[in-house]
């Protein structure tokens, strides 16, 4: 063997030794810093607060028990506010539980080489205790739960012209049991703040003016629109205040005119406009006042067309004075629809007035039975010639129908001549068939037709040459 080779193996064997040693002084360190956070706390760790670093349980026990008695605990208060809790206002103590023992034992020793860029922090809410009462009194104590100022949401306001967001009024209402478990935590686990705002013990508006600006300015678009109703000797205005009770929302939350609300307040004014079949006051010929409901004849709004036609007025921003689509109509928008024109029957007294602007025209007794219905109707399409009801009954001449089947119609022979309509014994007699009553109202017997009223002839010729149909027909009793 060469001196040279000999050269190089001895080197060899120094660099392996030296290896070796240097894996030996890494493992004796390894293996010593694991006996020793066996028992002394991890680089990094924090106790309720503290640094424990290196200490050992008596070490970190002995310190818990200096620092909880100076402990002082910072009550941040909305607005920039502070009060204080200290360790002696509430008797704070620090109670050995075996706790800190535990902790030691559970940290990860093995790995304490990791331990140094790392922090651990540790919070043993047992380790401490206070005195209930006291700690009572001081928390009822705080000013910050004196003279609280509630919280009020913002809510948008209806102007003039417009609408606008009133902003919230956050307030320094505080939540009683919030308050009180988060300042205990804070003592248990040694911390030196307690932000109530941060950690949510003030009660807050539920609605932020954040949260309307865009609902604001949406309702002052959708808005933007009047339309009123003409009833002649009434109105009704869909304005902001009414369209307003319009919206809705669609798939994106965003405020729309809604069309089942804009339906439900066509028939919210189809109730109280419509009057067809509702009970009226009427003035009768001889000035009586009375009451007379049903029957056919009255205004109708078309709810389906009239919804379909507003909520296009208000979407295309259509300003306008309207009256609605009726799927029916009568004389008069007013008040009193029957107007000035019309027939009036009193069945009791057996006879017809026809008013023509308010001035009678046509006055003449009448045949009716026991059938014919009450109530104010619309006068049909009238026929010169017809059978009542479209049967295969008699025909009549100078057919006038207020329903399908009854109608006024004239009958030749009927006599009412020489009777006092205003007379008990006179009405009683009219239409009666009995020859000894030395009086006959028909020619021959005659039972008359079910439901129908029967005018003498030429009464009914003047009838039916002076209305038109649709003309209001008021039966009463």
């Amino acid at each position: 063997m060469t001196e040279e080779n000999k050269s190089m193996d001895k080197g060899r064997k120094l660099l392996i030794g030296l290896i070796i040693v240097l894996l030996l002084l890494t493992a004796g360190a390894y293996f010593f810093g694991v006996y020793y956070f066996t028992g002394h706390f991890l680089p990094g760790s924090q106790v309720n607060g503290f640094n424990c670093s290196y200490m050992t349980e008596d070490e970190t026990e002995n310190l818990l028990k200096q620092k909880t008695a100076v402990y002082v605990l910072a009550v941040r208060t909305r607005g920039d506010g502070q009060e204080g809790i200290t360790a002696e206002e509430i008797n704070l103590q620090y109670t050995s539980d075996g706790s800190v023992r535990k902790l030691l034992h559970d940290q990860n020793r093995f790995i304490w080489f990791l331990a140094f860029s790392q922090q651990q922090t540790y919070e043993l809410p047992a380790s401490v205790s206070y005195d209930e009462e006291l700690f009572k009194q001081k928390i009822d104590s705080l000013k910050c739960l004196q003279n609280n100022v509630e919280p009020e949401d913002a809510y948008i306001r209806e102007l003039e012209d417009g609408f606008e967001v009133v902003p919230e009024i956050e307030g320094t209402k505080i939540d009683y049991e919030k308050l009180t478990e988060d300042i205990s935590d804070a003592v248990k686990t040694g911390r030196t703040v307690a932000d109530l705002e941060e950690d949510g013990c003030y009660i807050n508006p539920t609605a932020y003016a954040s949260d309307l600006t865009k609902d604001c300015e949406q309702m002052n678009d959708l808005t933007d629109v009047v339309v009123t109703y003409d009833f002649s000797d009434r109105k009704e205005t869909v304005d902001r205040s009414v369209i307003k009770g319009m919206l809705g929302r669609d798939e994106n939350d965003n405020l729309v005119v809604s069309k089942d609300a804009v339906a439900a307040y066509v028939a919210d004014l189809a109730d109280k406009y419509d009057t067809a079949g509702t009970e009226r006051t009427f003035s009768t010929y001889d000035n009586r006042d009375i009451t007379v409901s049903g029957g056919n004849y009255g205004w109708v709004i078309d709810q389906q067309k009239e919804s379909n036609a507003l909520y296009k007025d208000i979407t295309e921003k259509k300003t306008e004075v309207r009256e609605p689509v009726y799927e029916q109509k009568a004389a008069s928008r007013k008040i009193n629809d029957i107007g000035y024109s019309y027939i009036e029957i009193d069945l009791s007294a057996q006879r017809m007035v026809l008013y023509q602007s308010g001035s009678p025209v046509v006055d003449t007794g009448l045949v009716a039975d026991s059938s014919t219905p009450t109530g104010i109707y619309a006068l049909g399409e009238k026929e010169s010639s017809a059978v009542p009801g479209g049967g295969a009954g008699e025909t009549v001449n100078f057919w006038m129908p207020f329903t399908d089947k009854i109608g006024i119609y004239g009958k030749a022979g009927l006599d009412v001549t020489g009777y006092d309509f205003s007379d008990d014994a006179d009405i009683a007699a009219f239409g009666s068939d009995d020859e000894s009553s030395g009086t006959s109202v028909f020619s021959d017997s005659w039972p008359g037709i079910e439901g129908c009223i029967a005018v003498p002839e030429e009464q009914a010729q003047a009838l039916y040459q002076t209305v038109e149909s649709g003309i209001p027909v008021v039966i009463y009793k």
